[in-house]
């Protein structure tokens, strides 16, 4: 489904661009009807369409980068509904929790857009400037926190569970991005972007254990163990 919406709405983009008539976004046609069935039958010999009509595997990296990017935009899903959680639950009475959720969904549509580029390669869906907002609210969640001695443990609240699951798929699809690059030319913004954001969901996990009052587990590394048990030398 996430692939036949997306790829409806760039087709619509892409004529709008390519020919110059006016489209009223709010009234799509093709991508109403296209999401009133679901099913369609033409992937059943295991290929799918891309917004420019090419047939292509749908093993093939740019069909992995689409599958991992949703599978992230999935479970972004799922840390929203942890966040709107604590604040109908009043377990944050900073609005920490109300502003990434709003903050998730913002994304959620720039992935939308990222997926959306790689149904139509030659079009540029995904604006720039967000890859600027991502490191602006990086910048300010940062602030909010101490600065790490040490690297930490993933766990802690289950929504910052659920964030660093979802800062590892962002990394899985920043693999498969440079691996399609590799045989296909990628958006350098795209790559960007996906890069980023791994580092803001990073800081999101710290700021919903932070809210819930969990403490980081750092890790206890050999080299720091050895560190401890070092006797200090006189001077």
């Amino acid at each position: 489904m996430f692939n036949l919406a997306i790829i409806d709405y760039i087709k619509n983009l892409y004529m709008f661009s390519k020919y110059g008539f006016q489209i009223k976004l709010n009234r799509i046609p093709v991508m109403g009807n296209r999401l009133s069935k679901i099913y369609t039958r033409t992937g059943d010999n295991g290929t799918t369409g891309l917004a420019g009509g090419a047939r292509v595997s749908k093993d093939g990296l740019r069909m992995h980068a689409m599958g991992d990017v949703d599978e992230l935009n999935s479970m972004l899903g799922v840390v929203v509904n942890r966040c709107q959680f604590m604040a109908r639950s009043g377990g944050d009475s900073g609005g920490d929790s109300e502003e990434l959720k709003e903050n998730i969904i913002s994304i959620q549509h720039d992935l939308f857009n990222l997926g959306g580029q790689l149904a139509m390669p030659d079009y540029d869906v995904l604006n720039p400037q967000r890859i600027d907002w991502l490191e602006e609210t990086l910048d300010q969640m940062n602030e909010k926190l101490k600065p790490l001695k040490e690297f930490i443990l993933p766990g802690g609240a289950e929504s910052a569970c659920f964030c660093n699951m979802a800062r590892t798929i962002c990394r899985r699809a920043e693999r498969t991005l440079v691996a399609l690059n590799k045989e296909e030319p990628v958006s350098a913004q795209m790559l960007c972007y996906i890069n980023r954001l791994s580092d803001w969901l990073f800081i999101a996990s710290r700021i919903l254990n932070k809210v819930q009052g969990n403490a980081e587990v750092y890790w206890q590394s050999e080299r720091l163990k050895a560190l401890e048990k070092k006797p200090a030398q006189k001077k």
